[in-house]
């Protein structure tokens, strides 16, 4: 199964070491009120903590750290959990209780999320490398973890409403009842499915209900292969660089590529050429042209 983180995003990077923390242990917390609570990556390339979407309005994501910034639209986001339930810039915390579960409260010690994790064991919150935050008992077993999270997973995944606005919108990625990939338009007038074409049908993807593999690879080349059989190469093909591919908010999906830290990230594929075809790209009672 690919990580799409973001919304959706898979890293190839380069090792580096650091000393900033990367774990949060039981009955620790990261709190909204104090902005250096961040966990790290060993390889310092992502953070994860809580940072401001809107008029006292804060998200827990974890983002590339370079594009750190006061001005939101410069990080590059790879995962957020709550991001259509924003928490309140006062007592709000992520927490590892002294239970087993994690869990993300607001001011009023109302409950946003929890894992549902839990044990006696002596569990940890660790940031990895690639960008997967992982919840793991002491013998390694990973008893939750960000990459199985529905909103940058393969398995569903919602577009943000702007480029400016994290919240989710209509359009979202998705395994069918057929194991196949879909990409699907979804509001209140109209649900369709708009890639890939409804003319492929399952079994001609290799896919049916009594095969249910749900997995997709990125090589550190740029070589994408899905367990229904659609694979492409990143126009950069060959090269070892840092990639991550996204659902954009206008119903895109796109593969985004760099050569070195900070630099700006430019598409190297994009599954449509013509953003006509996507569904409700312009509105309703609106010609795309």
């Amino acid at each position: 199964m690919i990580i799409f983180s973001c919304v959706l995003s898979l890293a190839i990077f380069w090792p580096f070491s650091t000393s900033k923390p990367d774990t949060l242990s039981k009955g620790s917390s990261l709190s909204v009120e104090k902005p250096e609570d961040i966990l790290t990556s060993p390889n310092i390339i992502f953070s994860a903590g809580f940072f401001p979407v809107g008029v006292n309005a804060y998200c827990f994501p974890i983002w590339f750290n370079e594009a750190y910034s006061h001005n939101n639209n410069n990080r590059s986001v790879v995962w957020m959990e709550n991001r259509d339930q924003p928490v309140n810039r006062k007592g709000s915390k992520l927490a590892l209780l002294k239970i087993g579960n994690l869990i993300l409260t607001d001011a009023g010690r109302i409950t946003f999320w929890v894992t549902g994790t839990a044990s006696l064991s002596l569990l940890k919150l660790h940031l990895q490398n690639s960008s997967n935050m992982a919840l793991r008992a002491p013998a390694g077993v990973v008893l939750w973890q960000s990459f199985a999270s529905p909103t940058d997973t393969v398995l569903t995944l919602v577009s943000l409403r702007s480029q400016s606005k994290f919240y989710s919108i209509f359009y979202k990625l998705f395994f069918d009842n057929n194991n196949v990939l879909r990409l699907s338009f979804d509001d209140i007038m109209l649900s369709s499915v708009y890639w890939s074409s409804p003319l492929v049908l399952s079994w001609d993807a290799g896919r049916s209900t009594y095969n249910n593999s749900k997995f997709a690879i990125l090589d550190p080349f740029g070589n994408f292969n899905l367990s229904d059989k659609f694979n492409f190469l990143s126009d950069d093909y060959g090269s070892r660089v840092d990639r991550r591919p996204r659902l954009d908010y206008d119903g895109n999906i796109s593969l985004y590529s760099r050569k070195n830290l900070g630099e700006s990230w430019v598409v190297s594929w994009q599954a449509f050429s013509n953003p006509c075809k996507i569904h409700g790209i312009c509105g309703q009672n609106s010609l795309c042209i």
